[in-house]
């Protein structure tokens, strides 16, 4: 399995609203994109200073399945639509994770 993690820091001027609208876009996508087998995402607690504002974190049976995601039109739609205009800054990373434990 592959692990996609992405952390999000928001623009200022991002409202509650905005996250909302991305969310729910966001939850549509693992019904729509067969290649998702976890999709998991949610903004920060604020326990924390320096934390990222939102974060994604999906799992994939392989590299072909992040990189069909990572291309997929709705994928894109949501990046281009909802992500790209709240986004001041964005981490990211891939790892084999083993469901095995």
């Amino acid at each position: 399995m592959v692990r996609h993690v992405a952390l999000f820091r928001w623009k200022p001027e991002t409202t509650a609203a905005d996250v909302s609208k991305l969310e729910q876009e966001l939850h549509a996508l693992p019904t729509r994109i067969a290649c998702i087998q976890s999709y998991r995402f949610g903004r920060d607690l604020g326990l924390q200073d320096g934390n990222a504002d939102f974060a994604i974190v999906a799992d994939f049976i392989d590299q072909a399945g992040l990189e069909e995601y990572a291309n997929h039109p709705d994928h894109q739609a949501v990046l281009n639509s909802r992500i790209r205009p709240l986004l001041a800054h964005r981490e990211a990373i891939q790892y084999v994770i083993d469901h095995t434990d």
